[in-house]
């Protein structure tokens, strides 16, 4: 189902765009007339005209214009590491639906997610896969001597895939993307981050073109240094770099 992607949408509020817009103009008293959907939008997801979105801290829940975004949802189906499911979250806002994990091991079958890195380097790579193996071996010789699942399944690696669905408001996955969009996030959720924020842009792309790294968005709002942290800036001017220009390996 997910193909070549990592995080899939299959779910999304149809009317998003103008249930945000209206939202907007319903804050500040005006009409269609006074305030179209692209102003509307642009009011609250532009960093030239929300301030609020330059500043380091993220302050969408606490300003009045950008709870208009709660009303445009978002539903993803994804695959992600143990360690990257992890990470994920942190985000407490866009939850998950996660599984008992045991339940979706194959003793048979040696199930992983490989890191790109490793997946480039030959010698890394059969290292890797011969863990596995080992790993996989150790853990039918548990059960063939009648070892429960909730304890052969301590051995399961942190490249173990977790497929889940998970869902959130435009509020909160923003503050997500935004964070996860920096080329200093971690691979697998910046890979999804990438999936789900290119699939917003084809459905709704009056959001989704205001959806930016950390680095587009202080470049947006005037904000010198547009990269906001310091000394781990990733030596990439991303803020000048179109989504579909993003190419990353770590």
């Amino acid at each position: 189902m997910l193909g070549a992607r990592t995080s899939s949408l299959v779910a999304a509020t149809p009317n998003a765009e103008a249930a945000v817009a209206q939202s907007v103009r319903e804050m500040l008293g005006l009409t269609r007339a006074a305030l179209s959907d692209d102003d509307a939008i642009a009011a609250v997801l532009d960093p030239a005209k929300n301030h609020y979105l330059g500043e380091t801290l993220n302050l969408t829940s606490m300003a009045k214009l950008t709870r208009a975004l709660n009303h445009a949802t978002y539903t993803f189906r994804k695959k992600l590491s143990h360690t990257a499911d992890s990470q994920d979250q942190r985000h407490r806002m866009t939850p998950g639906s996660r599984p008992v994990l045991v339940n979706h091991v194959d003793l048979g079958r040696v199930d992983v997610i490989t890191p790109p890195l490793i997946a480039q380097t030959p010698a890394a790579l059969e290292r890797f896969n011969a863990c596995m193996d080992r790993v996989w071996s150790a853990m039918r010789s548990l059960e063939e001597m009648g070892a429960a699942p909730e304890a052969w399944s301590y051995l399961l690696p942190n490249a173990f895939p977790v497929r889940f669905t998970e869902s959130g408001d435009l509020m909160h996955h923003h503050h997500k993307w935004v964070a996860r969009l920096c080329f200093t996030a971690q691979e697998e959720i910046w890979r999804a981050s990438v999936d789900e924020v290119e699939q917003v842009r084809a459905i709704h792309p009056r959001l989704g073109r205001w959806l930016l790294p950390p680095c587009g968005l202080r470049e947006r709002a005037g904000v010198t240094p547009y990269c906001p942290e310091g000394a781990r800036y990733c030596g990439v001017p991303v803020w000048r770099k179109d989504l579909s220009e993003y190419q990353r390996t770590i």
